[in-house]
């Protein structure tokens, strides 16, 4: 155990599961710590707050709340890894987010879709929010896909990495979610690249990390 505030390694024990820092004196719950625990475990086993709140009987805005905290977390951490780790732009590519509902309509507006840049370095995907390509609309037998194939930007290698996996996978993970707010798209789409890019026990130690000790 690390003290979250100032790293030390020595506690005292104190009653009722608590124990104090030798340190800083900061007074720690055990109780809770292994609670917020389990709560990462279940989150890097993409159970959503509804489910884990009710598996582990917690009331949902606790857990809804921590998930979100989770989120804003690695979002940070991914982008100090992108900024610190990526080393070759020659493999990227432009993908387009569309909403369900907005995929049922017969003429789909590019307004309304969520503009994403991949890059493919060191055997992980990382990805950026771009601007919105502005206000037209098209069909999707003629405009949409003629815009998407002079327009959308890609590398010529882009289609042998694991970027067409990638957004496979964020598009199959966002649908479970009846909704999701633009301004929160953000921390959904790190999620989903920190998932893709770390194994489950390797998540569940690095978010432990991100979440006890910064």
């Amino acid at each position: 155990m690390i003290c979250p505030n100032c790293n030390n390694i020595s506690f005292y024990s104190l009653a009722n599961d608590y124990i104090k820092c030798k340190t800083c004196a900061k007074k720690l719950s055990l109780k809770k710590i292994e609670k917020d625990k389990t709560i990462i475990k279940e989150f890097c086993e993409d159970k959503n707050a509804l489910e884990t709140s009710k598996e582990l009987e917690l009331n949902y805005k606790t857990v809804k709340d921590r998930f979100d905290l989770f989120r804003k977390k690695i979002a940070i951490f991914l982008e100090e890894e992108y900024h610190n780790s990526i080393k070759d732009y020659t493999e990227y590519e432009e993908f387009y987010y569309i909403k369900e509902r907005e995929k049922k309509k017969k003429r789909k507006s590019l307004s309304e879709a969520v503009n994403i840049i991949g890059f493919y370095s060191n055997e992980r995907v990382y990805t950026l929010l771009m601007p919105k390509v502005g206000n037209r609309a098209f069909d999707m037998e003629d405009g949409f896909i003629q815009y998407l194939n002079w327009y959308k930007i890609h590398s010529k290698n882009s289609h042998q990495t694991k970027l067409n996996l990638f957004w496979k996978y964020l598009e199959t993970n966002l649908r479970k979610y009846k909704g999701i707010d633009e301004d929160n798209f953000f921390f959904y789409l790190k999620e989903y690249e920190f998932k893709f890019n770390y194994p489950k026990e390797e998540q569940i130690i690095i978010l432990n990390k991100l979440f006890f000790h910064n």
